[in-house]
């Protein structure tokens, strides 16, 4: 199984998406500072997940939410 994510930054407030396998281990590398992309941003909270059954859909749908991130459909996804 397949989750897409979305963290955010408790530091700056910066919200991040991706995709994988094992959501825990994922978030640790995250505040663990082993990311480049967020390892500014540390610490990191998980505040929406989606599951898939394959990697393609999962890429897929991280793509989609990326488009739109900060938008008025990505705040729809998160309910603000």
């Amino acid at each position: 199984m397949f989750k897409v994510y979305i963290l955010q930054s408790l530091k700056n407030r910066r919200y991040y998406v991706g995709h994988t396998v094992n959501m825990m281990e994922r978030l640790k590398k995250h505040n663990a500072g082993s990311v480049k992309s967020t390892k500014y941003g540390k610490p990191w909270k998980i505040i929406y997940t989606e599951d898939y059954s394959t990697k393609s859909e999962a890429a897929t749908r991280e793509v989609e939410i990326k488009k739109y991130k900060g938008g008025i459909l990505f705040k729809k996804l998160l309910g603000l």
